[in-house]
């Protein structure tokens, strides 16, 4: 293996030998609890070793015997990499091999796999094909206690599994006390289910590992910040000139907040006394490549300080080693879905106490460690103890439609580890209906819904892409639906640059929007770009963002060929009247999918949702920002600060939404 081999796959080690990890000396106690009872719940707070040290003892301790696989899920993709990257190294294989990991359109499995990372929502996925997972003899649910939608479906489904899988074992982790209502959930109908004298047996155990954390000095504002991200760049700097040795770990709310703090770092401590220590800033969120996630991991270079600016991804999911003063903005961006509008956003919202004790606990993993918290100590006892649950706040269409595909019909008697609101399970099967994936009785529809379901992308984009083959526009629908699949930004901003980046944009703007803009700058890379990292870096594209955007398209691909729908590639750009007709035929496609997202433009250059409720802005990225529609729909909403923007916008025809949606639209006289 060479030395550039190396980087790319190492993480490096925690430094600490396994044998020392708190989990190790629960080992025999854990396995003969696992063997003992179908559930065992461990609760043990970040860096006890539980995500890395279960699996390997459960495949030392015979479970992966006739092939059987250890699943452990996450609800992150991050830590699903992350970690099985770590344990890779540990058992000494290749990432892949014994060892792998797999979330959406990326599968690092082989036939020799024993123990799989994933995520909660890729393992709901390949319940459609194996609905009892059989392919598993243990299934750990990791971070449990961050109730994403994924998790609490997951458990409604091992639930029912388990009914029908006596020998499955089910481990939930978790690193708060909801212990207690986890064992509640899977022991609830036990009764009814006992099996001849067994019956008195409980469903499970609980076991607790102590983390190993050194005392943590928390410090509060006297007075609420005007801007807690000018603070944290400051405090950040107060730190790196007056503390002693330790690496720094900043909470923020999202990219944007994190670029900049990035930047605003680098540039102040350039400007420090020569000789004194460096200071290196890292972001880490879910939307950067993989490579850049990995440099977080690495130890700073001699004399050097890393500061990490993160989500909260780094509050429970990943472990950073070194983090001795955390610095935490108090705020955190939650989905929240309006069951009104039809419009979810990512809003900032105050954390939970438990989440501000999670990032608190980041501080005392090596040594004694500080967390300034930027806010009052007032504001921190006014926060709720737990942030309310992800499937009572968000668009629960995807998941009824997978939830239907499942053959789980009654979705109002699922088993929910909490029930959401009926107003959003009302407001989801109306979605699902006026795109086609429900009959008049909310049974699915074949093939259409079904296929829907088996799709990697959510609904709306599920749609586009089963209707692109009516429009003869196919090809250029696939290539739309993985530029939109990526998550980030497919564009590079240097310092200083910003009008290179505008005349580098207008290379490729389509009239219309956003979506055909996408196309354009696909296309160009694939035909005069040769796929080629020189081009993205002539035209400041990303050229990972890109790949991946070549990557998954082959994968919808293949979906749809498994379909029987054959793709006609049309990868020469079109040109004169038949471009005009296509880029018409794309747009009214996108329609039939993205029509309850549509808006009207206002004389003021502002956007209204069609319930006329919500005003909505273009986003600064848009190709549409500052430019003139009268129709539009969009792909998603944010919320920053006091305004509500839309992102991946293009013009349409008021009509057609009445054409391809009349059962959600009806004109008024």
């Amino acid at each position: 293996m060479t030395e550039s081999d190396i980087g790319s796959s190492f993480i490096p080690a925690l430094y600490k030998p396994s044998a020392l990890l708190p989990v190790a000396k629960h080992r025999e106690r854990l396995l003969y609890l696992i063997e003992t009872f179908p559930v065992t719940i461990v609760v043990g707070q970040t860096g006890s070793g539980k995500t890395t040290q279960i699996p390997q003892f459960l495949e030392q301790g015979g479970w992966c015997n006739d092939g059987k696989v250890v699943a452990v899920t996450q609800p992150r993709r991050v830590a699903a990499t992350t970690v099985a990257l770590r344990v890779a190294e540990e058992y000494g294989c290749e990432v892949g091999k014994e060892v792998g990991y797999s979330i959406r359109f990326e599968d690092v499995t082989s036939a020799s796999t024993r123990i799989k990372f994933l995520t909660d929502g890729l393992l709901i996925r390949e319940a459609l094909v194996d609905p009892l997972l059989t392919r598993y003899s243990v299934i750990m649910v990791d971070e449990a206690h961050e109730r994403s939608i994924s998790t609490d479906i997951l458990l409604g489904l091992l639930k029912k599994i388990r009914k029908r899988r006596p020998e499955l074992r089910i481990i939930i982790s978790s690193a708060t006390l909801q212990a207690e209502e986890f064992l509640s959930f899977f022991s609830a109908d036990q009764d009814q289910n006992a099996e001849g004298k067994n019956g008195a047996q409980p469903v499970g155990q609980i076991i607790s590992l102590e983390g190993r954390t050194y005392p943590i000095d928390v410090l509060y504002l006297e007075t609420p910040a005007e801007d807690y991200l000018e603070l944290a760049i400051s405090t950040v700097l107060n730190i790196h000139t007056k503390e002693p040795n330790g690496d720094i770990l900043v909470f923020l709310t999202g990219r944007e907040e994190i670029d900049t703090a990035v930047q605003a770092v680098a540039e102040r401590a350039a400007q420090l006394a020569p000789e004194a220590q460096a200071l290196q800033p890292l972001p880490l969120y879910a939307g950067l490549p993989a490579d850049q996630q990995m440099y977080v991991f690495e130890e700073a270079a001699e004399n050097t300080r890393k500061v990490i600016f993160s989500t909260n991804i780094a509050e429970a999911s990943v472990t950073i080693e070194g983090i001795v003063y955390v610095i935490d903005c108090g705020f955190v961006k939650l989905r929240a879905f309006n069951p009104r509008t039809s419009i979810e956003t990512l809003t900032a919202t105050p954390v939970s106490k438990a989440s501000a004790r999670q990032r608190a606990g980041r501080a005392g993993r090596t040594k004694p460690g500080k967390c300034f918290r930027l806010y009052t100590e007032d504001d921190y006892l006014a926060l709720p103890d737990a942030n309310v649950p992800e499937i009572q706040r968000t668009n629960l269409a995807p998941f009824i439609l997978q939830l239907k595909a499942l053959g789980i019909d009654n979705v109002l008697r699922f088993d929910f580890f909490t029930p959401p609101p009926s107003e959003l399970m009302v407001k989801a099967l109306e979605l699902l209906y006026s795109l086609g994936a429900l009959d008049d009785y909310a049974k699915l529809t074949k093939p259409l819904g079904l296929r829907m379901a088996e799709l990697a992308v959510e609904p709306m984009m599920a749609k586009t892409l089963l209707s692109a083959s009516s429009f003869q526009c196919l090809s250029e629908i696939l290539t739309i639906a993985a530029m939109t699949s990526l998550g980030g930004s497919i564009w590079i901003q240097h310092d200083g640059e910003k009008k290179r980046l505008e005349s580098s944009r207008r290379k490729f703007a389509a009239e219309e929007g956003d979506h055909l803009t996408l196309l354009n700058v696909y296309h160009a890379f694939v035909s005069k770009g040769r796929k080629e990292a020189k081009f993205c870096h002539e035209n400041l594209l990303n050229y990972k963002a890109m790949t991946r955007a070549v990557s998954i398209r082959n994968q919808l691909r293949r979906y749809l060929e498994r379909f029987g729908i054959n793709v006609e590639e049309s990868l020469s750009a079109q040109s004169g009247a038949n471009a005009i007709n296509k880029g018409e035929q794309i747009r009214r496609c996108l329609t039939t999918g993205y029509f309850a997202h549509a808006a009207r433009m206002q004389a003021d250059g502002t956007f209204r949702n069609i319930a006329g409720g919500t005003t909505l802005h273009a986003h600064p990225s848009s190709l549409m920002f500052n430019r003139k529609a009268d129709w539009v729909i969009f792909h998603e909403v944010m919320e920053t600060g006091d305004k509500t923007y839309i992102r991946d916008i293009t013009k349409i025809e008021k009509n057609w939404l009445l054409e391809y949606a009349p059962d959600f639209y009806q004109t008024t006289s």
